[in-house]
Formats: structure tokens, C-alpha cells, sequence
């Protein structure tokens, strides 16, 4: 933690704000915290709240006016603090932008912005590649990432926060699409960046939040006419997961996730509402903005295919066709 806080505190300035939330750790991360950012708020949780709800809770205590998520394994580079803050003063009417977030030494890219499918499923866009210099900022990514996320307080309050029942996993998609239903922008601010000690794989249980955060992020955001279109494609892909996740040892968690969103589905069907009730985007617009390719590295032999992605590109073209504007 003192090595992920010392770049960061070094940039600050008089009238920043620096809270931790400690989510029940046994590792010493609030004494590191203390000895590497005196000034710093420490706030030590009494169980592992997750992702969503410690980042809730940190906001709630801020009295500025831009709120930056960064994970605790994200270590920023000289002159971030400058440029994470240029879409604000600069005007670019961004409702949420991430910085550009590296990995192994900087060299390769972790996210440029990430990409979300048109069944749910998101990635973070640029995985692996080489880290140029010079890249202009990014304009609509398909979500945010929250390893490194800005966003106006007043907009993160307006929205609501993060899904707290999420946990960890997808969260950061699911405000990036509640934000674009609500007209929002999204952006990548390549000029800040941010080092992420990165690793995919941290065991099935992962799989599970995964997919019920997938599927909650479906059922809230996607307006009805999409959802009917697309029907189809999320039946076939529930069935090409079930062999993918036995294959993989993850189908106990694939099962559990199902119980998961049969469990929660009256309360979602409740946010559901709410949140296409604040729609201010048609649902074509919004549907723009989702892709028909699986694309990343993460996906296996499905981002290999000519023949799925051909297929896939051919669905969704007539969806989008079929879409009201």
C-alpha cells in the first residue's frame, strides 16, 4: 500500500482529499497507510464490504467536486494528478472517464477503455498491447474502467453509486451504462496513468460474481426492446457457457450464479424500473455503443472464430436495424 500511495501523495495538493477504506485487511494496510499518507482519512471497515460498497462509502465523505476511484494495486505516474482532472477543467462533457491503465512495468496496456458485448459480457479494451506515447484521449469507450475512475461528485450521487449487492466484478460497467442511458459521455484520459499490478485468473469464485453481476447489469440497463432482440443470443450463450465452465472448473459457480440472480431478480426488476424510467437516450443510441465482436485475449478460442464473429455481426446488424431510434 505505501508503494501504491507515495507517487500519488506527492502529487496532491492543498484542497485534495485522500480516503482509504480498509475493507477488514490483516495485512497492516492501515499502519502502511498512516506512515505513507499522515493527511490521509483511514477508514477501517468491520468486514470486507467489496469493491462497490467501500468505494460508496469513501465518496459519501468527500467535499470536493471530482471523485477518482483507484485501486489499492494501481500506482500512478509522474504528472497524473495534473492530467486525470483535464476533462473536467477542460470541458469535454464526459460524465465519467478512467485514465490509461498499464501493466508489467508500464510496458503493455491493462485498459484503454473497456468493451462491453451486446450480451453483457465486458473486457478491458487493449489488453496486452504495447504502450505508445502521444495517444489522444479516447472519446466512448464502451465502459469505464474502475481500476482508475473519475467522475463528478454530483453526477456519481445523481446516479446513485455503485451496486452495492455487485460486490467486486462489473460494477464499473454497470454505473458506465447507467451513466450513457442518462446521456452521458465516457472517455479515457490517456495522458494519466496508472500502473496496475494485473492478474486475470484469482479463482473460480470469480466466475460467479462475474456472471450474476452480467446478468444484473442486463436486466437493469438494457432497455426492453433490446432485451427482446437479443433474447435469443443470451439463451445461446447461457447453454455455450455451461460445457465452457465445466471444461474450465467453474461450473459450481456458474450453477450458483444462476440461484444468485433468481434470488435478487424482484429487487432488480424494482431498480430495473427506476432506471429506464430516467432514460434520456433512445435505445438504438445506446445499442451503438455495445459491439458484436468478442475480441479480447481473456475469451479463448470465441475471439479466434471468423465464423462467430461473422455470425454474431450478422445478428447484430439486423438488430440494430430492427431497433426503435
Amino acid at each position: 500500500m505505501g508503494e501504491t500511495l507515495r507517487p500519488l501523495v506527492g502529487q496532491l495538493r492543498d484542497d485534495d482529499e485522500l480516503i482509504v477504506i480498509d475493507n477488514a485487511s490483516s495485512d497492516g494496510t492501515p499502519e502502511a497507510v498512516r506512515e505513507a499518507a499522515p493527511d490521509a482519512t483511514v477508514i477501517e471497515a468491520n468486514g470486507n464490504l467489496g469493491f462497490a460498497a467501500a468505494s460508496n462509502r469513501g465518496a459519501a465523505l468527500v467535499s470536493g467536486e471530482l471523485l477518482l476511484f483507484l485501486n489499492p494495486d494501481a500506482v500512478v505516474a509522474p504528472g497524473f494528478r495534473e492530467a486525470v482532472e483535464l476533462p473536467l477543467t477542460e470541458n469535454r462533457g464526459w460524465a465519467a472517464w478512467q485514465g490509461l491503465v498499464t501493466a508489467q512495468g508500464a510496458q503493455v496496456i491493462n485498459s484503454r477503455g473497456g468493451a462491453v458485448h451486446f450480451t453483457g459480457i465486458a473486457w478491458a479494451g487493449g489488453a496486452g498491447e504495447p504502450v505508445a506515447e502521444g495517444v489522444a484521449p479516447i472519446d466512448e469507450p464502451g465502459f469505464v474502467s474502475g481500476a482508475c475512475l473519475a467522475i463528478p461528485a454530483a453526477d456519481f450521487e445523481e446516479a446513485g453509486g455503485f451496486a452495492e449487492p455487485f460486490f467486486l466484478y462489473h460494477e464499473d460497467v454497470d454505473l458506465s451504462l447507467r451513466l450513457r442511458l442518462a446521456g452521458g459521455r465516457l472517455g479515457t484520459e490517456t495522458r494519466a496513468r496508472a500502473d496496475h499490478d494485473y492478474d486475470f485468473a484469482k479463482g473460480p469464485e470469480k466466475w460467479r460474481h462475474l456472471e450474476r453481476n452480467r446478468w444484473a447489469t442486463v436486466i437493469r440497463t438494457y432497455p426492453a426492446a433490446l432485451l427482446a432482440l437479443i433474447a435469443p443470443a443470451l439463451v445461446v450463450t447461457e447453454l455455450a457457457l455451461v460445457p465452457i465452465s465445466i471444461v474450465g472448473g467453474w461450473a459450481p459457480q456458474k450453477l450458483a450464479s444462476w440461484l444468485d440472480v433468481a434470488r435478487w431478480l424482484p429487487r432488480l426488476l424494482r431498480e430495473r424500473r427506476r432506471i429506464q424510467a430516467g432514460r434520456q437516450v433512445s435505445t438504438e443510441a445506446f445499442a451503438r455503443a455495445l459491439t458484436p465482436d468478442l475480441d479480447s485475449s481473456y475469451l479463448g478460442a470465441a475471439s479466434r472464430s471468423r465464423l462467430l464473429r461473422a455470425s454474431l455481426r450478422a445478428y447484430w446488424s439486423a438488430v440494430l436495424a430492427l431497433l426503435p431510434g
